[in-house]
């Protein structure tokens, strides 16, 4: 009779988990710059011309959260 024994070797080493972490961490940041020149750009247009973009003053950073991290 014959037995096949196979072991798994995971691929999420040491080194793959903290470039999974660096990259995470990249993404955000990524991320987090587009909020903020979202952000910058809207409070730098007249009201306006947030008017005529459908935005109010108020909402600004939702709009921008929405442009950075999706809704």
């Amino acid at each position: 009779m014959a037995y096949v024994n196979s072991t798994r070797v995971s691929g999420n080493g040491i080194a793959d988990r903290i470039a999974g972490w660096v990259n995470s961490l990249r993404q955000a940041a990524l991320r987090r710059a587009v909020y903020e020149r979202t952000v910058r750009e809207l409070h730098s247009l007249t009201n306006r011309e947030l008017a005529d973009l459908g935005i109010s003053r108020l909402s600004i950073e939702d709009v921008a959260r929405a442009a950075a991290y999706g809704k």
